[in-house]
């Protein structure tokens, strides 16, 4: 599945409560290690082909909305493959991220998981999500939207590997200073 490709553009049937289940599962866990600042076994989670992607966002007419959300050559605040990822997570660890240091506190409130089984056998995941990132004493950010996941099903717990994430903020204009957190 390409980063464009939308559900309308592949078969796919609806997933058993069981798999819904670990799918629900599975994204609360990865919640869960970002918050708690589990970085290194939260890039374990990642193919090694994964595209972790948060493009732009404009505001259009009701004409132009499919231009709203930038495309895959638009602008990205995040355009990262897992070394890229990998990179981030070694520099947070090392305290030299002027950006994290000292860390974020994060809450990540995960609703309206929505899966589907692609005919290739993965799942297209839609998820909205709250990120609060509270820093020093007294900034607070709050990121509001909508992922779009392509997980793969693995044999080993968690059960599953993120081989795409499309992340979409609610807000056209960034009102944090920065977007240092993972989303």
């Amino acid at each position: 599945m390409s980063d464009t490709t939308t559900p309308t553009q592949q078969r796919h049937t609806d997933v058993d409560l069981a798999t819904r289940y670990d799918i629900e599962r599975f994204l609360y866990l990865e919640a869960e290690l970002l918050d708690d600042q589990k970085f290194e076994d939260w890039l374990e989670l990642f193919d090694d082909d994964i595209h972790y992607w948060l493009p732009t966002r404009t505001t259009r007419t009701v004409r132009e909305r499919d231009l709203e959300i930038a495309g895959p050559d638009g602008a990205a605040f995040f355009d990262d493959d897992k070394a890229f990822l990998t990179g981030r997570v070694r520099r947070l660890a090392s305290g030299r991220s002027w950006s994290e240091e000292p860390p974020s506190r994060t809450r990540r409130l995960i609703t309206n998981i929505r899966p589907t089984r692609l005919e290739s056998g993965e799942f297209e995941v839609r998820v909205n999500f709250h990120v609060l990132r509270s820093r020093a004493e007294r900034h607070h950010d709050t990121f509001f939207g909508e992922r779009t996941d392509l997980l793969r099903r693995i044999p080993q717990e968690p059960g599953f590997h993120i081989a795409r994430r499309r992340i979409v903020l609610d807000t056209t204009t960034l009102l944090a200073p920065s977007i240092s957190i993972f989303l």
